[in-house]
Parts: structure tokens; C-alpha cells; sequence
């Protein structure tokens, strides 16, 4: 571990999404938008183990990387991210939004950093989606405590393998400044 390396992490912020198109096998993303009000944001590794056995022992063993599948806790999702991603539609004479059963979700990048002990660490995962955000309150008592809202994610791999990229303590401050303009398309990994 270098000295600059964080020994630990903390601190979910900076929450973006921007919407991803394909055409004729391009990938594009939209500007990203920022999203504020980031809680919690759980994504834990899918794929399996495979063993193959041969004389009498594992043999070999293949691991898959299906991407990652997890949840991301808001204190409220925007209705801009409503519409661009789950296809709300507002009326323009009342501005009334409304969820349509047969709307298929967009595809997005989902952009995050978190904080660490000498290093903030910038996220990407390059291809989401996202179940609509749950519905829910409490009545007030002697308190009132913000209630949150949540969607189940997945980020799956793109065409080229890349699933997600992340900033190190030697990546240059050029490529930090313009994490939240664009969405990085550094070269994947072999």
C-alpha cells in the first residue's frame, strides 16, 4: 500500500446519473446530473465460482463477473431523474408527473465518490439500471425524521468488458475536474 493509499473509506456524496444510449454499437452517455441528498449506496459483486475437478481435486476453477447488483438510499430522488430514467411523464398545463406501467427503464451511468482518510475515490459504473424508487412516510411524533427512498440497482458490463471505473491516489487532477462533465471512457482493461 502506497503512503497516499486510503487505509480506509467513508463519507457516500457527489451522486451523479447520466443517461446512456446506444446506436449501431456506440456507447454514448448524457451530461451527468448531479443528484443531491446521497445516503447509502450498497453494490456487492455478482458472478460465481466454478470449480472443475480432475484428479480427485479442484482442477480449476473459473470465476464469472456479472457486475454488481445493489441499493441506492436518497433522501428523495429528483423528478428530472423520475422522467430521464424512468420515463414520468409531466403535463405541461398542471405539472402533474405520471408513471406509466409500460415505460422501460433507461439505462445510466451512476457516477459516486466517497471520502477517505488521504484520498477521495471517484466512481463510474458504466451501464445501471434501476428499479422506480419506493414510496413510504411516517406520521410526525415529537420528532420529525426524514423518511428516504431507495432502488434496487444493477450495473451489468458494457460490450467491452467495462463495468466500472475508479480514480487512484496517482490519478491526475485534470482527470478528477472532469469527472462530473463527462462521463470517463478511459480504455478498458484486457
Amino acid at each position: 500500500m502506497s503512503k497516499n493509499e486510503n487505509k480506509v473509506q467513508f463519507n457516500l456524496k457527489n451522486v451523479a446519473y447520466a443517461p446512456l444510449t446506444q446506436e449501431n454499437g456506440a456507447v454514448n452517455w448524457g451530461v451527468p446530473v448531479m443528484i443531491p441528498g446521497a445516503v447509502t449506496l450498497t453494490m456487492d459483486p455478482q458472478g460465481d465460482v466454478t470449480p472443475f475437478y480432475a484428479d480427485g481435486i479442484v482442477y480449476y476453477q473459473s470465476v464469472a463477473n456479472s457486475g454488481y447488483s445493489g441499493s441506492l438510499e436518497m433522501a428523495r430522488y429528483p423528478e428530472r431523474m423520475l422522467k430521464d430514467i424512468w420515463g414520468y411523464i409531466e403535463n405541461e398545463t398542471d405539472h402533474v408527473i405520471t408513471e406509466n406501467a409500460n415505460a422501460e427503464p433507461k439505462p445510466f451511468a451512476l457516477l459516486y465518490q466517497i471520502d477517505g482518510d488521504t484520498d477521495n475515490q471517484l466512481y463510474c459504473l458504466y451501464n445501471c439500471t434501476g428499479t422506480r424508487p419506493g414510496i413510504g412516510g411516517t406520521t410526525n411524533t415529537n420528532t420529525k425524521e426524514p423518511q428516504t427512498q431507495s432502488s434496487n440497482i444493477s450495473a451489468a458490463a458494457l460490450e467491452d468488458g467495462r463495468v466500472l471505473a475508479r480514480t487512484t491516489s496517482k490519478t491526475p487532477d485534470e482527470v478528477r475536474k472532469a469527472w462530473y462533465t463527462k462521463v470517463y471512457e478511459g480504455e478498458a482493461a484486457a
